[in-house]
């Protein structure tokens, strides 16, 4: 096959969606091109018989009013995917405690959560609080992070006021630098909380995540903001950015995995194979991949100038994810916490639960899916022979569930279904290297004036996605996405806004 369009989006997660609904929207001729047979990503589901499983993702942020998602819905003139607010948006269970720690969603509780859970840690929420309340206002103006041409300055400057420009003196800070200057550096305690809490959301502890990422993801769970349970699945805001494309005239093509991406005259040509292994040729004024940049050596091969390419291979490694997906009768779940969890546990490490809501279309009335997550190195479950992988698989399913066990009380002969997957599962499934499950990491050296631009040194070749500012889950990606598309549109002498 070959064709023609004015720009070709690589990915259908949730990036690749918004950005190809936004652009088809402007009238551009979009192509979306998903190597799967559904769209989704990371943020996707999956069946086994009368059970839906989300993939990855199984918390959203940004429908609340203002937020990305109600923005972008509201743009395209078409209804919000149902979502409730989580109260409390998650429980933390560390080891020792004889209870857990609820991110109760409202602010006032949960301020007085902190004072009873962590005593003389007031100086440090509080300035936290400024900090997130700071950049808050900052990303609402639509900044450009980091800039690389006049067009990007003029976005970044015109988002700065003297809030920004105070909070930006600790640009270069963590959390844990924030506790330090705070006089709670020696609260050990309130250090374990944090770095589960920031591992989940930032890919790193608190020594290692920037604080004015930190500050923000810290405040996520409480109102006006919120974290939201989708009605159905999360595979529903896939869906619903998939009626906003259609609507507006673009088109999805699954099943169509790229192979190479090359530069020709007029714009570019991207080649690869559709199901069956047949080959597809589309040629495309501009690019927007919203791939893991770790993939564009082998993508662009010689067109990649070889100081991007150095830059891209020192990235380390994000996480891979051990995730056991399973089904419990409802009623041997305890209810005090939630449908989120975190426990602080050995091995194979720290879980983050999440579990189905009672009508919320994931399993028949009377059951639940719980789906247990950890973080994992993961090149080492690569190249194995096959039966130390499972014996592996074995070890690390018997260990997630005990650790169930320890916070739900949950026996492993009381699961209806269960099962594992591993970052080769991850790697098959949305076809990312060694199944990394995250971005780059929110480290100060990699967050936004630092990190890896949308706008690249190709022209008309185009990033987003969760290794692009301002970072990962359904609400950073799409900020992303919306970021990448103004910058494309802006080359044109076109201005894309969004209702504030």
């Amino acid at each position: 096959m070959l064709s023609r369009c004015d720009v070709a989006v690589v990915g259908g997660g949730v990036a690749g969606l918004t950005a190809a609904a936004l652009l088809a929207a402007e009238g551009l001729q979009v192509e979306l091109l998903e190597a799967h047979s559904q769209t989704g990503g990371c943020a996707g589901t999956f069946r086994r018989g009368p059970y839906t499983f989300d993939v990855g993702a199984t918390q959203a942020a940004g429908f609340e009013p203002g937020g990305i998602h109600e923005r972008l819905f509201r743009h395209f003139g078409l209804p919000l995917p149902q979502a409730t607010p989580l109260d409390p948006g998650c429980s933390v269970q560390l080891a020792g405690d004889p209870g857990p720690i609820p991110l109760w969603r409202d602010p006032e509780r949960w301020q007085q959560e902190r004072q009873r859970q962590f005593p003389g840690s007031d100086r440090f929420w509080q300035l936290c609080a400024w900090l997130h309340q700071s950049n808050w206002a900052f990303a609402g103006r639509d900044p450009v992070l980091p800039p690389c041409n006049l067009w990007d300055l003029r976005q970044l400057l015109g988002a700065v006021r003297p809030a920004s420009l105070a909070s930006g003196v600790l640009v270069g800070a963590t959390v844990a630098d924030l506790l330090s200057l705070c006089g709670c550096g020696g609260d050990q305690r309130l250090r374990r909380f944090l770095d589960l809490q920031l591992k989940l959301y930032s890919q790193e502890p608190a020594d290692r995540t920037a604080a004015l990422y930190g500050a923000t993801v810290l405040a996520m769970a409480q109102a006006p903001l919120g974290l939201w349970h989708l009605q159905g699945s999360m595979q529903r805001l896939s869906t619903a950015l998939e009626q906003a494309l259609a609507q507006a005239g673009g088109r999805l093509r699954l099943r169509h995995r790229l192979q190479s991406l090359k530069p020709v005259s007029g714009g570019w040509k991207l080649e690869g194979v559709v199901a069956g292994q047949r080959p597809f040729v589309l040629e495309a004024e501009q690019v927007v991949n919203t791939l893991p940049p770790q993939l564009l050596p082998d993508l662009l091969g010689e067109s990649l100038p070889q100081s991007y390419r150095q830059r891209i291979a020192a990235f380390p490694d994000p996480s891979g994810a051990l995730v056991l997906y399973g089904v419990v009768p409802r009623a041997s779940l305890p209810s005090h916490l939630g449908l989120h969890a975190q426990l602080e546990w050995g091995d194979p490490g720290n879980l983050f639960v999440s579990i189905s809501a009672e009508g919320d279309g994931r399993a028949p009335e009377g059951e639940a899916t719980v789906i247990a997550s950890v973080f994992t190195a993961a090149r080492p479950w690569f190249g194995l022979p096959e039966p130390a992988y499972q014996d592996r698989k074995e070890q690390a399913l018997a260990g997630i569930q005990a650790g169930l066990q320890q916070l739900l009380g949950l026996r492993p002969e009381q699961f209806l279904h269960v099962e594992l997957a591993t970052p080769r599962g991850f790697a098959g499934w949305t076809g990312r290297p060694f199944g990394f499950v995250g971005g780059l990491g929110q480290h100060p050296s990699r967050f936004g004036p630092f990190g890896l631009a949308s706008r690249t040194p190709l022209s008309g070749l185009w990033l987003c996605g969760d290794a692009i500012y301002p970072g990962e889950g359904t609400a950073g990606v799409s900020l992303s996405a919306f970021t990448a598309c103004r910058q494309l549109l802006a080359a044109s002498g076109r201005e894309l806004q969004l209702a504030a």
